[in-house]
């Protein structure tokens, strides 16, 4: 006779707080129970949201929320979740962009950097209001109006276009002389990064029946390990008679289903978590020491990959390839040009072989030469 809502407050006042009056935590958790978004995506847009609320509501935010064994950083992750998230109104939302922004140093470098930065923060936060895969799902839960984010402008970035700032002939050349036989699983990971473009989940999870000897390709699809990124990421991706090759000499050796040799245990959690993490840390060092300066330098040779698909092929062919979930992903990235023709990965392999390693097959021409002198002689 009273309503849903008398039951509540007079049984359960907990939920009839929760319903119109949330705190961050209590609609952290709403959304943990009800959104259509992936729990390792979830857990990412929580931390930039609970950068944001920390940043604005003088949350102090030092060291010791790192102290994960101590207590530190659940003693801060207590304060940000105790938030009333009407608390977060537009206006502060705002004051805490321009204040982000004002602390960047003066220089063109640090303000892109900035812009890059805070739009992403708002990106990702903002994703936890979204319409479609969170607040159609919420039932009765009320929020705050306006929603914090409502009206909150990004930044104008600089082009994203794919722009090279290093040889990449040069880098796969030393990355066969040094890697090969020195670090095979980073020579692994470099190849299938810059060779077959796969995304570093993709390779941390990728096993050996994924290669389709007779084919030349590598199958890249979901498995009891892992989910892909968007349905358009499964393929079959194609790989030069080369990089078959070497990889057929790495099977030869393998110890392990997985085609990274590493002793972490493949597992599902809430965080990014990689078994292969020792040597993507090994690899990205090396890239680093090599010339190529950039937030994420692994992945910048997956951009390699994509550029040069694209200048050879076309923007189409590098968004197939790529497993972009449409053209226009593909098409912020790289500029449709078919101009530059340029060798292909597998021929700089050719020739360039490790002093510890015969790993990298010596140059057919070569070989053809020496049997047609043998041959005659």
């Amino acid at each position: 006779m009273n309503g849903w809502e008398r039951t509540l407050e007079i049984y359960r006042p907990e939920m009839a707080e929760k319903k119109t009056d949330l705190t961050v935590g209590q609609f952290l958790e709403a959304v943990k129970q009800t959104a259509d978004i992936d729990p390792v995506t979830l857990e990412s847009y929580a931390k930039s949201f609970r950068k944001i609320v920390a940043d604005s509501m003088g949350i102090e935010s030092g060291n010791t929320r790192f102290d994960y064994k101590g207590g530190g950083h659940a003693e801060w992750l207590n304060k940000v979740h105790a938030v009333k998230l009407r608390a977060l109104t537009p206006e502060r939302i705002q004051r805490w962009k321009k204040s982000f922004l004002a602390k960047a140093k003066v220089d063109p470098v640090s303000q892109r950097r900035a812009r890059v930065s805070v739009n992403s923060f708002l990106r990702q936060a903002r994703s936890l209001f979204s319409e479609k895969k969170v607040l159609l799902h919420l039932g009765a839960i009320e929020l705050p109006d306006p929603l914090p984010f409502a009206r909150i402008n990004f930044e104008q970035e600089p082009d994203k276009r794919y722009k090279k700032t290093f040889n990449v002939r040069q880098l796969i050349q030393k990355a066969a002389l040094e890697l090969s036989a020195a670090e095979p699983e980073q020579f692994k990971i470099f190849l299938l990064a810059v060779g077959a473009g796969l995304r570093k989940k993709e390779i941390d999870l990728l096993q050996w029946d994924a290669f389709r000897w007779k084919e030349r390709t590598v199958r890249v699809e979901a498995s009891e390990h892992h989910d892909l990124k968007t349905e358009g990421s499964a393929a079959d991706v194609a790989i030069e008679p080369e990089l078959v090759k070497i990889f057929r000499g790495f099977r030869a050796r393998a110890t392990s289903d997985f085609v990274i040799e590493s002793e972490r245990p493949a597992k599902i959690a809430g965080y990014q978590y990689y078994r292969a993490e020792k040597h993507f840390n090994g690899l990205i060092a090396w890239l680093e020491r090599n010339g190529v300066k950039s937030e994420k330098p692994l992945h910048t040779l997956r951009k390699e990959f994509g550029s040069e698909i694209c200048a050879r092929h076309g923007i189409y062919a590098a968004s197939r390839l790529l497993r972009h979930a449409d053209i226009a992903t593909t098409s912020e990235y790289y500029v449709d040009s078919r101009a530059r023709i340029t060798a292909s990965i597998g021929r700089l392999l050719k020739g360039a072989k490790s002093s510890k390693s015969n790993i990298i097959p010596l140059d057919l021409a070569r070989r053809n030469t020496v049997a047609k002198r043998s041959k005659h002689a």
